[in-house]
Formats: C-alpha cells, structure tokens, sequence
C-alpha cells in the first residue's frame, strides 16, 4: 500500500487546558479561524478544512472542546471563553468560526462575545437539546452537569438575531440528528442580508463537514467576509 503524506499543523500544544493545533499560511494571513467540532468528536476530525484553509491564507485553529480528545477536564460552562481562549493564539484581525452539531451552536453564541467577524454553522445544534441529551446521558463525553444550565441560557436563536457579520448556514435535508427546520429557522430570524442558508439535499448529519464542494464555498464565504 502507497503511503500518503499530508501536511501537520505547524504548532500544537496545550493552552488554558485546551489541546489546540495551528495552521499557519506562509505569508501574512488573509484573517483567522477557530474550528469547533461536534460532540463526542475532536480536533483532528477538522483538520482537512483547517488544512484547506491555510491554504488560502487563513491562519486557522483547531482545538479539543473540553471533555474531548486531550482537552483538560469536562465539557462546562467556560465553553465560550474557550472560544476566545483559542482564538488569542491566532495573529491579530478579522476572525471567523466554524462549526458542526455542538461546534455549530457554539460558534453561533460564541459570534458576538469573541467579535467574530464571520460564522460558519453545519448543522448546529440547539442547546436546549444539547442539555437535554446530556441530561439523559446520551454523548460519551465527560460534562460537568451544571453546564445544562448554560446551554439552557445560550440561546441560539438569539444569537443569531444579534449577529453583526454574514453567517454561512448549510443543513442537510435529511439530517437525521438535528432537523433540517432548525436551520431554516434560525436563517430566517438573522438580520436582513446577512445570513445566507444553503439546504442541502439528501445527505446526513456528517456529511456536509468534509465535502469539497462545500470546503471551498466556505473559504470563499471567509475571504469576501474578511474582506469586506
């Protein structure tokens, strides 16, 4: 079998207690991302758009949500500061989020705390239902129970009401996890002219994240937001 090599990130440690991973372009960055992966998930699952997009000039990070991968401790109620946390290793200007399942509700609430400039949400989740399945014991993930309260708190929907830059919703049709009129939903409380929804049909809950076709549309939504 023909061994095939792929590019590392060009930095990966531990901040804060979060295991985190860099990409960093060759030149001076277009803008910077922060990847956020879904439940039961880690870092690594990204690195394929993390890789793709620093090869676009975006400065990206990818990093373990806590109860993840080699994250420090359990999933609790610093979920947003994380956020920033990671996004303070980057270089300075515009920011983006990108996100899928959990990663999606978190990049959408964590938008306006962080002063994210673009986002990217697959498939989010509600966070209402993220507690409720924590609750229930449905993920394989270590969470402090008292997060459930947060999550209950961070509502998506009016995180997306507040948004002051484009967001890039993409939902699958046939989304087996999260349904597909979350999405249509949430597109259609954002602020006029900034949100742009793409319906995808068919598919399923993972099938939109590691897509070429919707990889690239992703970095080109990221270069006209941090170009404007």
């Amino acid at each position: 079998m023909r061994a095939v090599h792929v590019d590392p990130p060009q930095e990966t440690g531990l901040h804060d207690g979060l295991a985190y991973a860099l990409f960093l372009p060759a030149g001076d960055p277009r803008g910077s991302l922060v990847i956020l992966h879904g439940a039961g998930s880690s870092k690594e699952s990204h690195f394929d758009f993390a890789r793709r997009a620093r090869s676009a000039g975006i400065a990206t990070a990818c990093f373990d949500q806590r109860g993840h991968g080699e994250s420090e401790g359990s999933f609790d109620s610093r979920f947003i500061d994380d956020v920033g946390a990671i996004a303070s290793l980057l270089p300075p200007g515009p920011l983006g989020l990108r996100g899928s399942s959990m990663g999606g509700y978190v990049a959408l609430v964590a938008a306006a705390p962080v002063g994210a400039s673009a986002v990217i949400a697959i498939c989010p989740a509600p966070g209402r239902g993220l507690a409720a399945g924590l609750r229930a014991g449905a993920f394989d993930f270590h969470a402090d129970p008292a997060v459930g309260e947060r999550l209950d708190e961070e509502d998506e929907a009016e995180a997306v009401r507040k948004l002051r830059g484009p967001l890039l919703l993409l939902h699958a049709e046939e989304d087996e996890v999260v349904p597909f009129g979350l999405s249509e939903r949430l597109a259609g409380l954002a602020p006029e002219g900034l949100c742009r929804f793409v319906a995808v049909p068919g598919g399923h809950h993972r099938s939109i994240q590691h897509d070429a076709e919707f990889q690239d549309l992703s970095v080109r939504f990221l270069l006209d937001a941090f170009a404007s």
